[in-house]
């Protein structure tokens, strides 16, 4: 059976910050922050939009591309480290609102990694013969975990939610390998304190951001006999550019090969890549039978990859 990506969706909130917003409230600047991260505006979700909203919303959209009912979901995988409450899940708020009364339903806490997680964990569903048809949701509202004093850690994060649908496409289509890591040890340079602020080493997050991204998509491409030099299209989480782009040359691939919303979006957590994603595929920069890889890391230290051929 051959598992792929049938449709994908995302939901930003419409209240943009800038980086001049910014400098009103903290001790830092426009030019300071485009320099070191790339990120020139990202959005913010209002008192009245929480992280369930969003998902809501991005899974509707992916539910649409898909042309799947939501009554035919098996199972909702939501990742996330922002839910509205520790319990219920943000999945099972948005199975109740999809009426994807058939759904089985939980999150997922991999952090930045979160959606890969979701994927391969939907993949082997469906491999095992469980499921037909999983929605993996990546939502964040990382505002209301962001401490806005701290001028290293509040110019990176905005909210926002992606969503994929998961299920059988035609031979020759879909996943064709992935990975999976963790490092426990790793967890002290990236965590929620006990305040609920994101605290960040970003010395050694950069360092181990820098290694494992390409690492990664080499391992997955080769895993199916294939090269570097195959990638068609790179989506990979929207951390800081200076880490993706030195992702990108130890790769070799052009700047066009890369998914690249950080400058607008900044980053998203979990819903990094399958916003990324999503843009991508409705601008027509992914195309139908590309070779794409999917990858990110995050808090735990946690990572995963994905090597897919996109199509139906």
């Amino acid at each position: 059976m051959n598992i792929g990506i049938l449709g994908a969706g995302h939901y930003l909130p419409t209240n943009v910050v800038t980086n001049h917003d910014l400098e009103k409230i903290v001790d830092t600047n426009d030019e300071w922050i485009r320099t070191r991260t790339g990120i020139l505006e990202r959005r913010l979700a209002t008192d009245d939009i929480d992280t369930s909203d969003m998902a809501y919303h991005a899974s509707v959209e992916a539910l649409k591309e898909a042309d799947v009912k939501a009554e035919d979901i098996d199972l909702i995988l939501v990742a996330t480290v922002t839910p509205d409450t520790a319990f219920p899940s943000i999945a099972c708020l948005i199975q109740d609102r999809l009426g994807a009364v058939n759904a089985a339903a939980m999150d997922i806490g991999a952090a930045c990694a979160g959606f890969m997680y979701g994927v391969i964990t939907a993949n082997q569903f469906i491999a095992a013969g469980t499921y037909k048809k999983v929605l993996v949701v990546g939502a964040e509202k990382l505002s209301k975990i962001t401490d806005w004093t701290d001028r290293s850690t509040c110019v990176l994060f905005g909210d926002g939610a992606g969503a994929a649908v998961i299920g059988e496409v035609s031979e020759g289509k879909g996943i064709l390998s992935f990975e999976l890591g963790a490092n426990g040890a790793g967890g002290k340079e990236l965590y929620l304190n006990k305040e609920e602020h994101i605290i960040m080493n970003g010395r050694e997050v950069f360092k181990f951001a820098v290694r494992q991204m390409p690492e990664s998509t080499i391992n997955v491409v080769e895993k199916i006999g294939l090269s570097r030099e195959d990638v068609d299209y790179l989506v990979p989480h929207q951390a800081n550019i200076r880490i993706m782009e030195a992702a990108r040359e130890r790769l070799g691939i052009s700047e066009d090969k890369m998914a690249k919303s950080i400058e607008r979006f900044g980053n998203n957590s979990s819903a990094s890549i399958p916003m990324a994603l999503s843009e991508a595929v409705k601008e027509g920069k992914i195309k139908d039978n590309d070779l794409i890889v999917l990858v990110g890391f995050g808090g735990g230290l946690t990572w995963g990859a994905v090597a897919m051929r996109w199509g139906r």
